[in-house]
């Protein structure tokens, strides 16, 4: 009687190089396939559902509400705005994080604990927040003599801007600090021993080194401002051509235009999207070096 063949590795032997690879593709897939299936369910498709809606009068509708004075104005106020915080928090990101990292001090851990606030408190508290310091009747509100300092900011542009930075702020700390804490400090003494000066070597070795990740931060920190409401509706109010950001324009608009106001979202993340992939070639610009 012959011998029945042998269609796989002996009991207690190791599998044979071509089944783990069999194996190992196979789990790849199942990975991909998975990866792919949430990222469609969660975010390709509401996108595409969005700019479906947005489409609903046509496509000469889309255009009549997205270049309608009050549109363009809301839009235009947005992108500033978030412009302006997210260049202050770039710089002031960066000297946070560096005073964290180089410098001890008392009271640093709940600094540290503060930078992320803002990622933990919903986003009508930080506006509540702000109005409490920043609104009608403060603390910050003095009267001496005939001199009367009044720091309410509220239903004023700088409102907005106050606001963007409150919530943007965490963002380039939390990517600058990693890389400051993994740089070489011996290439900073090395330039110090040759005479560079703290400014010289600080442009010549450290902002290198952590401008990709200021990059990273910064384009974090315009898609979340640029559709920011929670923490500007209620400081901001709902001014149009003077306070009405593109989201309260949209927030207001939904109700009675649904398809403007889809409209106006799709032109939200097409600002944003277009500023993702501009920040994104900076940085694969500056990283060139690394790669080559």
């Amino acid at each position: 009687m012959a011998a029945s063949a042998v269609t796989g590795p002996a009991p207690g032997l190791p599998a044979s190089a071509a089944h783990r690879r069999e194996r190992a593709s196979t789990a790849l897939s199942l990975q991909v396939g998975f990866v792919t299936t949430f990222l469609l369910v969660v975010v390709v498709l509401p996108i595409a559902a969005v700019v479906w809606k947005s489409t609903g009068n046509g496509w000469s509708g889309f255009w009549e509400v997205v270049s309608s004075p009050q549109a363009v104005a809301a839009l235009k106020l947005s992108v500033i705005s978030a412009t302006l915080a997210v260049l202050t928090t770039a710089v002031f990101g960066t000297i946070i994080a560096w005073v964290l990292v180089r410098d001890s001090f008392a009271g640093k851990s709940l600094i540290n604990a503060i930078i992320d606030l803002p990622f933990a408190l919903p986003t009508i508290v930080a506006g509540l927040v702000i109005m409490a310091l920043y609104g009608p009747r403060t603390p910050l509100d003095v009267t001496i003599g005939s001199f009367h300092f009044d720091a309410d900011i509220t239903f004023t542009r700088t409102a907005i801007y106050v606001a963007l930075l409150f919530v943007t702020l965490p963002f380039v700390v939390r990517t600058v600090q990693p890389v400051l804490i993994e740089l070489d400090r011996e290439l900073e003494d090395a330039a110090r021993s040759l005479g560079a000066s703290g400014f010289t070597t600080f442009r010549r070795i450290v902002l290198p080194a952590i401008l990709p990740g200021v990059l990273s931060g910064v384009a974090m920190a315009f898609a979340r401002a640029i559709g920011e409401i929670g923490a500007i509706v209620l400081i901001a109010g709902n001014l149009p051509f003077k306070t009405e950001a593109a989201s309260i324009h949209l927030f207001y608009r939904i109700e009675q235009d649904p398809e403007g106001a889809a409209a106006v979202a799709v032109v939200l993340l097409a600002i944003s999207f277009g500023v993702l992939l501009g920040i994104g070639a900076v940085r694969w610009h500056v990283t060139r070096h690394e790669r080559g």
